[in-house]
């Protein structure tokens, strides 16, 4: 089941994506939806059609409570960025103005020459869970979904903590779904590849096998330290192959088109526009 939230002249709706078409589910956005304690029967009713064409698709979740991103969570990208693997998941946070659809473009900061791409997979929590044990923190997994964290590395490194770097508005995309696995199995265990491609060229390509921390071990781990809530957006970290990393460095630019794909999930495809910022002197 593919669910997905999208922008309509009255507002944004909460979707199921069908073949040609998506069925609205009566309510504004997926955080809206996965609130509900019967998220997933409300999910698979039926209700009024919305055409395939008409899809414009806002982030999977545009305000969650939270969104915990993971550092330093691929052994071949910790190898390319020459540090040691970590004994416990390194966390960042983003906040919701950073977000944006699947289809949107990204806003390259102004006041950054250094902006970098990493794909992600990212889970979306379905029900409030805390001190989770690995039951639970697999039952917790509404799904998955497509989110590159692209980040500003000059800002990223002028202190020890990454904050600055990571939340600049308009910045990330995620969706253009959220796919509910079939199963448990399919929940806590995800086996798929994920890319970015760079103006036609990939520069990424992994499977989520090459995770230090995987989704279940990051639940139950962040759920220690603070309640995870439905609608709440856990990106698991980035492998290698991101500019920062190569000779020379490399990153986005003005109209460069930024593709972001995880097998049997979705792809993200967004275009790089520099950000416009007021005239000196404007009121």
């Amino acid at each position: 089941m593919r669910l997905s939230t999208v922008r309509t002249p009255k507002g944004t709706r909460a979707v199921r994506v069908e073949h040609d078409h998506a069925v609205d589910l009566g309510l504004p956005d997926l955080g809206a939806l996965l609130a509900l304690p019967d998220w997933r029967t409300r999910a698979a009713a039926a209700g009024p059609e919305i055409p395939g064409a008409d899809l414009d698709f806002a982030p999977v979740v545009p305000k969650p409570e939270k969104i915990v991103c993971v550092g330093v969570n691929y052994r071949a990208h910790i190898a390319e960025m020459g540090r040691d693997v970590p004994p416990h998941p390194t966390l960042f946070a983003k906040f919701p103005p950073a977000l944006i659809g699947a289809y949107d473009d990204v806003v390259l900061p102004a006041g950054s020459d250094a902006v970098d791409w990493e794909a992600e997979l990212a889970l979306v929590i379905g029900e409030t869970v805390r001190h989770a044990d690995h039951a639970q923190a697999t039952r917790a997994i509404a799904g998955y979904t497509v989110l590159n964290d692209v980040t500003a590395r000059d800002w990223q490194y002028r202190t020890l903590q990454w904050l600055q770097g990571k939340t600049f508005a308009d910045t990330t995309p995620v969706g253009p779904h959220l796919v509910v696995p079939d199963d448990e199995t399919a929940a806590a265990e995800p086996d798929v590849r994920l890319s970015c491609v760079v103006d036609g060229e990939e520069v990424q390509s992994a499977a989520t096998s090459d995770l230090v921390f995987g989704p279940v071990e990051l639940v139950r781990y962040i759920s220690t330290i603070m309640p995870l809530s439905p609608g709440d957006i856990i990106a698991t970290g980035t492998p290698g192959g991101v500019g920062h990393a190569r000779t020379p460095k490399r990153y986005l630019t003005d109209g460069t088109v930024l593709t972001t794909r995880i097998e049997g999930i979705g792809e993200c495809r967004n275009v790089c526009r520099a950000e416009k910022t007021p005239a000196a002197g404007a009121a």
